[in-house]
Protein backbone atom coordinates (compact mmCIF):
# COMPACT_ATOMS: atom_id res chain seq x y z
CA UNK A 1 0.00 0.00 0.00
CA UNK A 2 1.11 3.92 -0.73
CA UNK A 3 1.76 5.91 2.27
CA UNK A 4 -1.33 7.80 1.35
CA UNK A 5 -3.70 4.41 1.51
CA UNK A 6 -1.84 3.83 4.84
CA UNK A 7 -2.78 7.10 6.19
CA UNK A 8 -6.61 6.77 5.14
CA UNK A 9 -6.94 3.33 6.70
CA UNK A 10 -5.29 4.56 9.81
CA UNK A 11 -7.46 7.49 9.53
CA UNK A 12 -10.37 5.44 9.48
CA UNK A 13 -9.33 3.09 12.41
CA UNK A 14 -9.12 6.02 14.83
CA UNK A 15 -12.37 7.22 13.53
CA UNK A 16 -14.27 3.77 14.04
CA UNK A 17 -12.22 3.33 17.48
CA UNK A 18 -13.52 6.95 18.52
CA UNK A 19 -16.87 6.31 17.47
CA UNK A 20 -16.79 2.80 19.74
CA UNK A 21 -15.14 4.50 22.45
CA UNK A 22 -17.73 7.33 22.84
CA UNK A 23 -20.54 5.03 22.21
CA UNK A 24 -19.80 2.87 25.25
CA UNK A 25 -18.56 5.24 27.23
CA UNK A 26 -22.08 6.95 27.04
CA UNK A 27 -23.87 3.67 27.53
CA UNK A 28 -21.95 2.54 30.39
CA UNK A 29 -21.72 5.95 32.06
CA UNK A 30 -24.71 7.80 31.02
CA UNK A 31 -27.21 5.94 30.28
CA UNK A 32 -28.09 4.47 33.60
CA UNK A 33 -28.87 7.97 34.71
CA UNK A 34 -31.39 8.03 32.46
CA UNK A 35 -35.41 7.87 32.91
CA UNK A 36 -36.17 4.80 31.56
CA UNK A 37 -39.00 6.18 29.11
CA UNK A 38 -36.53 8.80 27.19
CA UNK A 39 -36.22 7.87 24.00
CA UNK A 40 -32.03 8.16 24.23
CA UNK A 41 -32.56 4.80 25.82
CA UNK A 42 -33.44 3.01 22.59
CA UNK A 43 -30.26 3.70 20.83
CA UNK A 44 -28.35 1.49 23.35
CA UNK A 45 -29.21 -2.30 23.95
CA UNK A 46 -30.13 -3.33 27.68
CA UNK A 47 -27.30 -2.43 30.56
CA UNK A 48 -26.86 -6.21 30.54
CA UNK A 49 -24.94 -6.56 27.45
CA UNK A 50 -22.66 -3.55 27.98
CA UNK A 51 -20.49 -6.14 30.70
CA UNK A 52 -21.52 -9.56 28.75
CA UNK A 53 -20.29 -8.29 25.61
CA UNK A 54 -16.67 -7.58 26.91
CA UNK A 55 -16.31 -10.78 28.55
CA UNK A 56 -17.66 -13.10 25.98
CA UNK A 57 -14.69 -10.95 23.96
CA UNK A 58 -12.24 -11.18 26.23
CA UNK A 59 -13.06 -15.39 26.57
CA UNK A 60 -12.64 -15.27 23.06
CA UNK A 61 -9.49 -13.21 22.28
CA UNK A 62 -7.64 -15.47 25.46
CA UNK A 63 -8.57 -18.93 24.31
CA UNK A 64 -7.63 -17.91 20.87
CA UNK A 65 -4.22 -17.01 21.71
CA UNK A 66 -3.72 -19.99 23.77
CA UNK A 67 -5.17 -22.36 21.00
CA UNK A 68 -2.54 -21.07 19.04
CA UNK A 69 -0.08 -20.70 21.48
CA UNK A 70 -0.56 -24.57 21.96
CA UNK A 71 -0.64 -25.51 17.85
CA UNK A 72 2.16 -23.83 17.53
CA UNK A 73 3.87 -25.77 20.88
CA UNK A 74 2.80 -29.31 19.80
CA UNK A 75 3.78 -28.64 16.00
CA UNK A 76 7.20 -27.50 17.19
CA UNK A 77 7.19 -30.61 19.85
CA UNK A 78 6.53 -33.01 16.87
CA UNK A 79 9.32 -31.33 14.66
CA UNK A 80 11.98 -31.84 17.36
CA UNK A 81 10.89 -35.52 17.87
CA UNK A 82 11.04 -36.14 13.81
CA UNK A 83 15.04 -34.70 14.24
Amino acid sequence: MTQVQDKAVGAALLAIGSFVFTYYSIWTLIIPFVDIDHPARKLFPPQWYAIALPVLLLTVGVTGIFGFLSFVMLKSGKKAKST
